[in-house]
């Protein structure tokens, strides 16, 4: 698992790109990627095209990011997951916190 990030060229905007498996192993590299970014980006996007599994540990840690960009006015899209993610986030109903792309 390893976690990458990109800011947007006027810093609107944070890419996080999650590699591997998405499980409670990547808690400290996922929280790190967002937690004290300064300014706070206006949006979040997680990329999960690289990912290959995602567990419950993992929609947490997505929740817990979408609870630290509503404090921040910011939103959150998770984008290119694959069928059998899509899936897992069908089912758990991520399409009403989240914007999926």
């Amino acid at each position: 698992m390893s976690i990458k990030t990109s800011l947007s060229a006027d810093s609107s905007a944070l890419t996080i790109e999650i590699l591997g498996r998405f499980d409670f192993s990547a808690h400290h590299d996922f929280r790190s990627a967002y937690i004290d970014r300064l300014p706070v980006p206006q949006r979040f996007c997680v990329d999960l095209a690289g990912t290959v599994v995602v567990d419950s540990a993992a929609l947490g840690m997505l929740l817990l990011l979408r609870d630290h960009a509503n404090s921040h006015k910011s939103t959150v899209c998770i984008m290119n997951a694959n069928e059998t993610v899509s899936e897992i986030l069908d089912v758990s109903c991520f399409d009403r916190l989240f914007e999926i792309l």
